[in-house]
């Protein structure tokens, strides 16, 4: 088991990167809906892509090396 102090820090690690990919997805949100051009369109779909992929993975990754320590 992990000290408390440690077991917080991770937690609110886990709760920052999830908000800021949710950030993310949402920035994309608003450039897929204001952009004037195809170019644009897809560089938003791209920004929200790979953020809602950002948050299924990162977090996933960081327990799994948490765990092995």
């Amino acid at each position: 088991m992990t000290d408390d102090p440690v077991a917080r820090n991770r937690w609110l690690v886990l709760v920052a990167i999830r908000i800021a990919t949710a950030m993310g997805a949402v920035f994309g949100l608003i450039v897929l809906a204001r952009a004037p051009d195809t170019g644009m369109r897809v560089l938003g779909a791209a920004i929200v892509l790979s953020a809602l992929y950002a948050m299924a993975v990162v977090p996933r990754g960081l327990t799994a090396k948490w765990r092995s320590k």
